[in-house]
Formats: structure tokens, sequence, C-alpha cells
């Protein structure tokens, strides 16, 4: 049923950009009362623009506590009729101000966020310098050691490819299965910024963490370069050392079938936009 359909019989389903700062927040997905979660935050926000009625959202990859996002994807189905417009700016008036929704669509009956999302992209931002940051230090990881980004860049070489990434997986990890596919991996570094850029089909949970720990393991001189393949290999999350701070960790990008069409912006986070080696990638 098309999004025309749907709305002729009074059902709408809404697909929704929503970008925020994690870091006062225990993850995207509703907990237990008391506890602040971007799913909870949204809800009640978009419950306000439906006059009352709940809005329940289902989104494209659940974040971890303190995790940012500026490229995430959620729907809802309603039967209150409004205007995109008044979705966007409706949510936003009624969101603290570290939530913002980007944009709305609506979605034929089929659309969802999670289970047809064919990829997600993420980015971690780490500050190498000696000196820890005054400014964004909840919004990015802040490493003292000098990091090698060119040892760092060979190492990264093997998570390319389809592999079992049991080593880079979290014990409360709920996924069927550890075998996932990186399509895309790549460090830039822009003055004391270094990137890592990761899109992948599916991720474990902490596997973007996991992989930068052992990154800047190696990026610092502490292992080889060939210290990742051995920890890929071993299959045993004990092997790959500490997992990296979740503060430069954020949701850039979700990617859907063209028949979607779902609107696009920059890749975030917004600091790195305007970056022309950086936000062109």
């Amino acid at each position: 049923m098309t999004a025309a359909e749907m709305a002729a019989v009074g059902i709408y389903k809404i697909a929704l950009g929503v970008e925020y700062r994690g870091a006062r927040y225990r993850g995207f997905q509703r907990q237990r009362d008391g506890v602040p979660s971007i799913q909870a935050a949204l809800e009640k926000a978009l419950s306000k623009v439906a006059g009352g009625a709940p809005v329940t959202l289902s989104c494209a990859g659940r974040t971890d506590a303190l995790v940012h996002a500026s490229g995430q994807v959620v729907h809802f189905d309603t039967t209150v009729d409004r205007s995109m417009h008044a979705w966007v700016m409706g949510a936003n008036m009624n969101l603290p101000g570290d939530i913002s929704v980007t944009w709305a669509k609506a979605m034929p009956k089929h659309f969802d966020a999670r289970f047809c999302a064919m990829a997600r992209r993420y980015r971690y931002v780490i500050y190498n310098d000696q000196i820890r940051p005054a400014h964004m230090a909840e919004e990015v990881t802040w490493n003292h050691r000098p990091l090698d980004i060119e040892r760092m860049r060979e190492a990264a070489k093997v998570f390319l490819g389809t592999h079992d990434f049991s080593a880079f997986r979290a014990r409360q990890c709920q996924a069927k299965s550890p075998i996932k596919t990186v399509h895309h991996l790549e460090l830039l570094q822009h003055g004391r910024f270094i990137v890592l850029d990761i899109r992948a089909n599916a991720f474990l949970h902490h596997m973007v963490r996991n992989i930068a720990g052992v990154l800047m393991t190696i990026g610092t001189g502490e292992r080889p370069v060939g210290w990742a393949g051995q920890v890929l290999q071993a299959g045993v999350r004990r092997t790959g050392g500490v997992t990296a701070h979740p503060y430069g960790l954020y949701l850039v990008q979700v990617d859907y079938p063209e028949e979607f069409d779902l609107p696009t912006r920059y890749l975030g986070p917004h600091f790195l936009s305007g970056l022309e080696d950086v936000a062109a990638r």
C-alpha cells in the first residue's frame, strides 16, 4: 500500500530524520521510568504534535548510552493527519535542545526504519593532543598519546569484507550472528582530529568502539600492525583490548533502497561539515 493509499483510509506511516547529542541519555531505546532516553523524549514530543495520541517509534539503529547521531532514521504509524512541516517543527518545539528532527516523509506501508535498512555508517572522532580539550569534551574521544595514522590505516584493512566479528562484540550483544560485512573503512585526519569512518550492513554491540580501541592501541605503537588480524581471527573478546569511550561515536547515515527516496543531508557531525576533505567523503 502506497503512502497515498494509506492516507485515503486515514492511516499514515511517517519516517523522520533525527540528530542528537547523546551525552545525557542512556541510549536511544526507551527504558524504565525516570531513565532519560532519546526514544522517550521523541515519543513525548511527537505525541503532543498528535494532539495527545500516543506515538511509538522504531529506529534504524539503537545507539548506546552517551553515543550521538546526525543521521538516525525512525518511523511511526498514526491515524493523525499532520503536514510533514508540522511533524518537524512541532516536534522540535517540544524537544530538548540536544535532540532535533531534521525531516519528515510519508512512507508506504512496507517501509520499516530498521528492517529495510541496507547499511549503516558510523564515524568515531578522536581528538589527538597531549592536553585534554575543554571544548566538546563529551563529543570527541580524547587520546593524549601521539597516534600514527598510517599504522592505523594499514591495520584497518583487515576488517574490510565479510568476517566473524566475535572478538569485537560486547558480552550483552543480542545479534543472532557475529558475521558482518564491512563495506567501507577509512581513517581521515584534519589537524588534531582523526576520524574513523566505517560503513557495514549491520553492527554488533560495541563493534565500532572495539575496533577503534584496537586501532588506537596500534596507533600508539603499543601493538604491531598485525595484531588487528590476530584479534579478528581469535574470535574471543578478551583478546581485543579496551572498549573505546562512547563520546566520539556518531551514527551518521543509514542506507535504504532507492524506492523510498529518503531526504539526505551532509554527513555529520556538525563540526566536521566545513572540512572539505572529510565532509565530501
